[in-house]
């Protein structure tokens, strides 16, 4: 065994390089480890035996200056194997790597070098990317999370900022589910609602349709799964009374381990103004999933919304697509496309009475300040964030508005005889829950009209990156900007699919929650 022995300048840390292939070092206790292939062509499996207290990292890259790491993961207890996904590389490319052992006495074994080499990605699942900064300017540095649908159901990737795609997750697609929405959790898996295509004139379900929420590993691997059957079970048993048609749309993780789950449901009504005969109205419910993925809080738009407003796509009423939790006060903000309206509920981390505290939108509680009202509030829209550490009083809130039914002053809806066309904006707003009082801070107005999907948020940068998802009238379908906001925003970097809507784009540090790649 080679020893490298390196001592940091004014510190007191003892790095120890371990080479040569089937050594191990009985003084350290720290195996050469080895790597494996795994059921994703792009991901490998680091696995190496450390000792108690140790910790490890992978450097991975295409040459020996590695350049990239995944997250620190420790020892089990007692010390033994860790195994570590090592994932975020391009298809059919030769990468070195080795793990960078941390002991609990402050030294640090650096492993031998091995190498790997990654697989093809099915041709279903390369989608046409192409992505650029614009000249002189630097983008947020990360990865992007796409959620793409329709029309090639390329299903979920990630790319780097320029457009290569580094993972992919493949599963049994049927061709009439779709993964809305795709998030990246703490624990470094995926969070994955599997929803079912329904079809806008009969309301049925596509056939051999997936409906459940999935947790997966890096891998591809199923954690977790639930699916709408069992959910039903489940609330019958503990019960509520709440039958789910599908889940869709969203699925939201709190800090305390939950997730709110959106889910739709149906009721029949036998005469309704204007429809005067039996009607089956579809609305929106949320499921507050424990840890265990049991039901312990529900709450039906049915129990607390008139269904005689319907500003448009009657009777599929709501048509949620959203969920956003506020930690400064434990309540929830649901994106309801079908209303134009974003309301607040009273949720106060499982104990609230579900009550509507506010509606955001046109015809709703609040004014309209520094634009023209109806005309500038959000319409049909879709990706609510807020902007900054404050969630609750008076905060900011970005959102993707569609602009499907806006209206202008006099009642008339855009695309109608004699009224302007349709377009989408990316806006920001401050809204003061006090004076009920939401100012337009940033509009980036007009970007074309995107019928569905999107979503808009605040970098870390100070940029804001917005989601073109289905611009049909456009070359592209989907394009996705990353702008500095302002009067006239400065366009950073843009991505362009041809091939695919992306429902959701978002901006990601790695593959590693809490790296910065």
């Amino acid at each position: 065994m080679k020893k490298a022995i390196l001592l940091c300048g004014g510190c007191s840390v003892l790095i120890v390089c371990l080479c040569g292939c089937g050594v191990s070092s009985s003084a350290t206790g720290v195996s050469p480890g080895r790597v494996s292939a795994t059921l994703n062509p792009q991901v490998a499996r680091y696995t190496i035996s450390v000792p108690a207290g140790a910790s490890v990292q992978i450097q991975f890259g295409p040459t020996t200056a590695y350049g990239l790491n995944t997250w620190s993961q420790p020892a089990p207890a007692g010390g033994g194997a860790v195994n570590m996904y090592v994932a975020g590389m391009l298809a059919d490319t030769t990468y070195h790597m080795r793990a960078a052992v941390s002991l609990a006495n402050g030294s640090q074994v650096v492993n031998a070098d091995h190498t790997f080499v990654t697989g093809s990605i099915k041709p279903d699942l390369l989608p046409q990317v192409s992505a650029s900064a614009a000249p002189g300017m630097t983008p947020q540095s990360g990865l992007e999370l796409l959620d793409l649908v329709n029309p090639h159901e390329r299903q979920s990737v990630v790319t780097d900022l320029q457009g290569n795609v580094l993972w992919a997750y493949q599963y049994g697609n049927s061709g009439t589910d779709l993964p809305e929405p795709v998030k990246q959790l703490p624990d470094g898996n995926f969070l994955i609602a599997m929803s079912p295509q329904v079809n806008p004139v009969t309301g049925l379900l596509g056939k051999a349709a997936i409906n459940d929420i999935r947790e997966v590993d890096l891998a591809g691997l199923t954690v977790h799964e639930l699916s709408v059957t069992n959910l039903n079970y489940l609330l019958q048993e503990k019960g509520f009374n709440l039958l789910v048609y599908t889940m869709h749309h969203d699925v939201t993780p709190l800090p305390n381990g939950h997730l709110i789950v959106l889910v739709n449901t149906l009721k029949l009504y036998s005469s309704l103004p204007g429809y005067p005969k039996p009607l089956n109205v579809l609305g929106d419910a949320l499921v507050d999933l424990n840890r265990h993925w049991q039901p312990v809080w529900v709450w039906n738009s049915f129990d607390h919304l008139d269904v005689n407003r319907h500003p448009m796509n009657f009777p599929d009423w709501t048509h949620s697509n959203a969920i956003l939790y506020s930690p400064d006060d434990g309540n929830l903000l649901l994106s309801m496309r079908h209303q134009n309206w974003i309301i607040k509920i009273d949720y106060e981390d499982g104990h609230g009475s579900g009550a509507v505290l506010w509606r955001l939108g046109e015809g709703g509680d609040f004014k309209l300040q520094g634009g023209v009202d109806p005309t500038d509030w959000f319409y049909a829209q879709h990706g609510p964030h807020f902007v900054g550490p404050s969630t609750a009083g008076n905060f900011q809130l970005s959102v993707f508005d569609n602009g499907n039914d806006r209206r202008f002053p006099g009642g008339a809806v855009c695309g109608s005889p004699g009224a302007p066309p349709c377009y989408s904006t990316a806006m920001a707003m401050q809204v003061d829950e006090a004076a009920k009082t939401a100012t337009i801070q940033f509009n980036d107005d007009p970007i074309g009209y995107s019928v569905f999907g999107g979503n808009a948020e605040m970098l870390d940068n100070g940029d804001f990156e917005f989601d073109m998802c289905d611009i049909s009238q456009d070359p592209d379908l989907a394009n996705i900007y990353e702008v500095i906001p302002g009067p006239q925003p400065q366009l950073v970097w843009q991505m362009n699919i041809k091939d695919n809507f992306a429902y959701r784009a978002y901006r990601i540090p790695s593959m590693y929650p809490g790296v910065q790649w």
